[in-house]
């Protein structure tokens, strides 16, 4: 029996938002743009050229991304990027923090060695806006301590980044404040300063994957709804790109909707 006819009950699921030119972009620069090189009028073939980086749309961050001298994309076993895990709900609203506790009584449970992807609700607005890239909810140090401890394999999440917003240069971290009027529109809110409560810059990339050797995928999207409080096997591969601190990503989850089939091992 062939590996296409074992799998034919499979369902897969897309959970990847599209990328290429005009996509909703993270508020730096440069863009990404596509450009057409060859076209079918003219030459009888269609190629196009990319100009951008890879930090858009459904992409994996690597530690060098935020550590120098760390590893990159290739740095990450590729063991790491497949396998058995849950796709959780901890809906959120405008600069919510996922907590511990939120991990810890998700459902399904996470466990050791699980990819765990995490669905805020925030996919929903994913676009070209604040309410997408300000003022998203987000994970934060203590989470992600959490994540490291558990030992989970890799961690996805449908928000702007592996971090809260306000641990980014959009408030006064690193090369910040891009956005200073999120410092003064956070304190009118909460009448506290934004920088006691939000001390560390990208403490969740630093902790997970320099600290803890877990890929994060940023953006999550497409099919997440349908595959969330499931467990699922779940692959998302990057370039073998030895120079990468991050890559677009295909992320797919796959349900065997009789519990009959098992992946084979190659051995």
């Amino acid at each position: 029996m062939t590996l296409a006819s074992k799998t034919s009950g499979l369902k897969f699921y897309n959970l990847s938002a599209r990328w290429g030119h005009g996509i909703p972009e993270w508020p730096s620069s440069p863009s990404i743009n596509i450009y057409t090189h060859q076209y079918h009028a003219k030459d009888g073939l269609s190629v196009h050229d990319f100009d951008g980086i890879m930090h858009r749309g459904t992409h994996m961050d690597a530690p060098l991304h935020v550590m120098e001298n760390a590893p990159s994309i290739t740095g990450y076993p590729i063991w790491r990027f497949f396998g058995t895990g849950v796709a959780v709900s901890i809906p959120k609203g405008k600069w919510g923090v996922i907590t511990p506790e939120d991990l810890e009584k998700a459902t399904p449970t996470i466990r050791k060695n699980d990819i765990v992807i995490i669905n805020t609700g925030s996919h929903r607005n994913f676009a070209d806006s604040d309410e997408y890239f300000a003022y998203s909810p987000g994970l934060y140090k203590e989470a992600a301590e959490w994540l490291v401890e558990k030992g989970v394999k890799m961690v996805g999440i449908d928000v702007q980044a592996l971090d809260h917003p306000l641990g980014t240069k959009l408030v006064d971290h690193g090369p910040g404040p891009s956005h200073p009027h999120l410092m003064e529109e956070y304190f009118r809110e909460t009448g506290r300063d934004v920088m006691k409560d939000f001390p560390y810059w990208e403490p969740a990339h630093k902790t997970m994957m320099v600290k803890g050797g877990i890929p994060g995928i940023e953006n999550v999207n497409g099919d997440l709804n349908a595959i969330t409080g499931k467990r699922c096997t779940f692959m998302a591969f990057p370039w073998r790109w030895p120079e990468g601190e991050g890559c677009a990503v295909r992320l797919v989850a796959v349900i065997d909707p009789d519990q009959t089939f098992r992946f084979p091992s190659g051995k």
